[in-house]
Parts: structure tokens; sequence; C-alpha cells
């Protein structure tokens, strides 16, 4: 008992640090859990032999987690996205593995090896890249839409790999037997100790396969018709608990159904989570299943990093650093030209492929069930885990190397010419998202005329199947602000998404208008001293108004009256507005609030401030009441 709450001290102390460092300095947790498994293992020497039993029970998570990924995929949704699947990603597995596996043929590995290794490889690191991605607000461009759908296919991808694996090792015993039985050889090595248990062994071949498919059946059978009412039975109980349990039931028990009928549990996991994607219980689903998942992979991850030789490593550091470039510059290679003919333009072109060249954790996981299905030899898998291991290490570097690319290069897509504009408002609306959607509709209705420009022609497009006309182009381009006329404008909103179009609008037309009344949009508190200085009149944070609603709620939910709570927020805000003009004042371009010195004792004396108005404000109502 002792040493097994020293060892779960362990693991879980190297997670808890190492991990939110790695996510600080902008490596992702997958790396942090590496990391946190090279210095408990190789480094400190803390953790040992119970590492390769452990990281049979964490391979779990790797099940769990395509599960989920089958949550998240309806079959509609698979469907509408089978050009890209089968296109982009079938091409990059495909011909990846190809190049791969004749690399390592060449390098004297027999073929079923190759293949074996080219697989492994050919896949790239999903939590890695879709985390950079969502960091960098690149998930919604051409290039990380592609990127998402090369990374889906790996994902979708696993199931078949795993499913085939195995039979690379066929010519290890598997055989026909002459009464029709199939013996799989695993009646000797690691794989016997696994595998005591079997709905297929010794039957015929017809037989195998009637079983396999009724297992498969039997699964989307119980998705479709058996889930309903179990979830509605584990409610009637109206214990939280008891979904958690439910939830780990399905996935225990379908992928125990598929290791019985010899299938791979990912591939039953997987083929559940499809079937009730769309079902009301999904988000229930994967609310409880996803912090099982998470710890289960990390813990996955920590025991790969435990498991890394590193003398082995120091052996050969140099070929080892090289043969990772190798596989970063084969991959790039490929996925250039699957971009150029699929005609990524510059930036996504980039970005697809410096994003996807690296190898992934599912590598980690097929090499483990290679070594297991003596598909790779141990020597070799020792290998390719520290070449997977280097690729996911330079991955940062590769995005940093497409962030200075990016800044360097315009795209070559031919830019939309704008609209010409033939019509004139009394007020101008700069972006028509979901900020200025809101703005342009009260003020329509209201009876005025708006203008309305935006520079994304899928945008304007929209609004104008709703009704409401609009003009492309970039607003902070002095023709097109003159040709919606805004030397005759009474009002211009500028309510664009980025921060720093909004300011560059703002400045511009204060420089040519002195007179023109502004209302801009402001993303935080910062970017309103810079709208302040910049000339505009009025200023909107995006989530002021609301979260002042918010706490006006609040309020009136913990004992004050309606209008107590409304003079509260009318007092709030006033203030609010007046300690927003005044620190402006006070505020410096470039210098962090907190190492200017004037600001924060001005802020902290208008806070006191605050506090007392509020209280003379509680006191004149109880005053009132009494």
């Amino acid at each position: 008992m002792e040493n097994f709450l020293y060892q779960a001290s362990i693991y879980l102390a190297a997670a808890v640090i190492a991990v939110p460092l790695s996510a600080r300095l902008g490596l992702g947790s997958v790396l942090g859990y590496l990391a946190a498994g090279i210095i408990i293992g190789p480094v400190l020497g803390l953790v040992g032999a119970e590492t390769e039993d452990l990281q049979h029970v964490a391979e779990f998570g790797v099940v769990m987690m395509l599960f989920l990924i089958g949550l998240e995929l309806e079959p509609r949704a698979l469907w509408d996205m089978r050009d890209k699947l089968l296109g982009l990603g079938g091409l990059q597995v495909g011909v990846s593995t190809l190049a791969l596996m004749v690399a390592a043929m060449l390098a004297g590995h027999p073929w079923s090896v190759s293949l074996a290794v080219g697989l492994t490889l050919s896949l790239s690191s999903t939590a890695i890249v879709l985390q950079t991605l969502s960091e960098k607000g690149l998930m919604q461009t051409n290039g990380g839409r592609a990127t998402f759908s090369v990374l889906l296919t790996q994902d979708i991808a696993v199931i078949p790999i795993l499913a085939f694996l195995p039979l690379l090792a066929l010519r290890e015993g598997a055989h026909i037997e002459s009464d029709g039985s199939i013996d799989r050889g695993m009646g000797h090595g690691a794989d016997a100790a696994h595998h005591t248990l079997s709905l297929v062994d010794g039957l015929p071949g017809w037989a195998v396969t009637l079983v396999t498919i009724g297992a498969v059946a039997f699964v989307i059978f119980a998705g479709i018709y058996l889930t309903r009412p179990l979830f509605r039975f584990i409610h009637a109980t109206r214990l939280r608990e008891m979904y958690t349990a439910l939830a780990l039931m399905i996935v225990v028990g379908i992928s125990f159904l598929m290791a019985l009928v010899g299938l791979s549990p990912a591939l039953g996991a997987f083929l559940a989570g499809v079937v009730l994607a769309s079902s009301e219980f999904r988000h229930e689903l994967e609310s409880d299943l996803e912090p099982f998942k998470g710890l289960l992979l990390g813990l996955f991850f920590i025991t790969v990093g435990a498991g890394i030789n590193f003398g082995f490593f120091f052996q050969e550091p140099l070929d080892l650093i090289g043969l990772a470039l190798l596989v970063i510059v084969a991959k790039g290679a490929i996925l250039y030209v699957i971009g150029r003919a699929f005609k990524l333009n510059r930036r996504d072109h980039w970005l697809f492929t410096l994003g996807l060249a690296q190898a992934g954790e599912f590598g980690f996981v097929l090499l483990a069930f290679s070594v297991s299905q003596n598909v790779i030899p141990p020597d070799l898998s020792q290998k390719l885990l520290l070449i997977i291991a280097l690729t996911m290490l330079i991955t940062p570097l590769l995005f940093i190397l497409y962030d200075i690319l990016s800044r360097n290069m315009k795209d070559n897509a031919p830019e939309q010419e704008a609209d010409e504009i033939d019509e004139k408002g009394p007020v101008i609306i700069a972006g028509i998202g979901r900020f200025g959607q809101i703005v342009n509709r009260l003020v329509q209705a209201s009876g005025f005329k708006t203008i309305v420009l935006d520079h994304n022609i899928e945008t304007i497009q929209l609004m104008r199947r709703f009704g409401v006309k609009g003009f492309l182009g970039d607003p902070t381009r002095p023709e097109l602000l003159k040709a919606a006329g805004v030397d005759k404008a009474q009002v211009l909103v500028a309510a664009m998404d980025q921060r720093d179009q909004v300011t560059k609008l703002v400045a511009y037309a204060r420089r040519v208008r002195p007179d023109l009344h502004i209302i801009a949009r402001a993303a935080d508190r910062n970017h309103v001293y810079e709208l302040y200085q910049a000339g505009a009149n009025d200023i909107v944070r995006e989530t002021f108004d609301s979260s002042l609603r918010a706490g006006r709620y609040v309020l009136e939910n913990i004992g004050l009256s309606e209008y107590e709570a409304a003079a509260a927020e009318k007092t709030f805000y006033h203030h609010d507005r007046d300690t927003v003009r005044e620190l402006a004042e006070l505020w410096i371009p470039g210098t962090p609030t907190a190492e200017n010195k004037a600001y924060i004792e001005r802020a902290q004396e208008l806070e006191k401030d605050l506090e007392t108005a509020l209280l003379e404000l509680a006191e004149e109502h109880a005053k009132k009441s009494a």
C-alpha cells in the first residue's frame, strides 16, 4: 500500500509541476507529460520496473479518446467532409506511409517492419497541433481547417491501423488448422498473458466472421436502442455519480466485447462514439469521460517519457537527431506537394506544411502495440520512440518558423475587389459581425439609414440573404470611407473584430473629420485607452454591459429589489465610465499597468470612491424602507 501511494504521489506531482510549466511556455501538455516522465524516470530514477505494467492500464486512455472523437463525428458530418478526409487526409497518410516505408526498407528492414514503421510515423500530433492552432487563433483559417481535416483522418485511420498491424505478425505462428479453425499464434510471448478469454479461438473461419459481425452489430444496436432506457433509469436515481459509472460501463463493456472477438478495443469504442454522436446524452457522456481520458492519456505519456532509454540516445545522438529531422523534412515535402495540389494559398500552405510535419502521440500507442504483437523488434522500437519524441519537441520551433514566414508574405490568392458604393447615409457601420449586426438592426429598425462596410465577402453575402445590404471592402481604406460618405456622415461605428484595425480606423476618421461622432468597439480596458487617445467619443467594451446586467441579476436574487439593483448598476456604470476617462490620462502605451505607479494609486483611490458611493446608496434605500 505504501509503495502504491509513493508511486502515485510521484506521478501526480510530476504532472502537476511539469504540465502547467510546459503550457505556459507554449509547448503543449503532451510535451509536459513527456518531460515529467523523463525527469522522474531516466533523470532522477524515482520510478522504474512498474512503468511497463502501468502503461498497459494507461493505454485505456487512448480507447476513451477514440470514443470521444467518435462522439464528435455524426455520420452526416463525416459524409460532408468526405472530400477533405479522403483527399487531403487520405493522401497524406497513404503517401507518407509509402515514402517512410521505402526509406526503412533502404535501411535494411523487412517489408513488414518497414510498413509498420511507415504507418507509425505517418501520423501527426493531434494534441500539440490542435492546441497550438487554437492558441494562435488559426483554426478558422483555410490552412487551419485543412490541417484539422488531416488530423481527423489520422485519428480515424488509427482504428484500421490497429486492426491491421497484427496481420503483419501472422507469420509468427498464425495459421489455419485442418478443421478450418484459426490458430492465431497467441499461445506464447507477452500476448498470451493478455488474451486468456476469447469467443473465437478454435472456431472455423466462417464462424469467426459471423461472431465478429455480430459483435459489431450488437454495438450499433445497443447504441441506438438500449442507451436511452439506460440513461432514463439512471436519471430516476438522481445520483450524479451513476452517470459517470454508466459512461465508464459503456466504454469498458464495449472494449471488452471487442477484445473477446479479437478486434481492437479502440475500434469498438470509436464505433460506439459515432453511433451515440446524435444522442441527446452525448454531452453528458463527454463531460463524464473527459477527466478520465485526460488523466489516463497523461499517465500514458508520462510512462512513455519514463521509459525512454537515454543511454541508447547518447550512444548515437547525432544519428537520432538526423533521423528525426529527416522524418520532418520527408513529411513536410509530401505535405507541401499535397497543399499545392489542393491550391492552398501561401500562408495557409505553410501552416499546413509545417504544422503536420512531426510524428505524433499515436505513434507511441502504435509502437507499444506493434512490440506486443511482435511486429517491430524492441531495439528498433526504442529508436523510433526517441525519433517521435524528438520530432514533437521540434514542433514548437516549426510554428515559430511559420510565424516568421507568415509575417513576411502576402497570400497569393487575388484580393477580392471592393464594391462600388452607390449610397450614403448618416450612419456608417464598419464591421457587421455579431457586434455590428445588433447595432445595425437597432438603428435601421428605428428608421435611420446605415451604410455597412465589411472586408469578409462571406459575411456580406450572408447578410444579403437576410435582406441587409452591405458593401465589401476594407473599412480602413481612405478611398472606401470617402465613397461611403465619411465627409458628411453624422456617426461612425467602428465594430470590426481586429482591435488594431478598429484603432487605425478611429485615428484616421478623427483626423479627417474632427467633428464626427465616433463610437468604437473595444476588446478590453487597455484597448479603451488606446481608442480614447485615437479620438473615439463613445467606447463600448465587448462584455461590459452584459456583465453589468448579470451582476444586476445577482443583486436581485440575493435580497435587493429590482429598483435597488438597477440603481446600483447605474451607479457602477457611471463611476466606471468616469474612472476609465480619468485613468486614460495616466495610461502609458507600451508600459504594463502593473508597472505604472501613478495609474495603480489612482485606480485604488477610485475603487474606494465606488465602495463609498454604493454604501451611501444602500443606506439611502434603507432609510426609505424604514
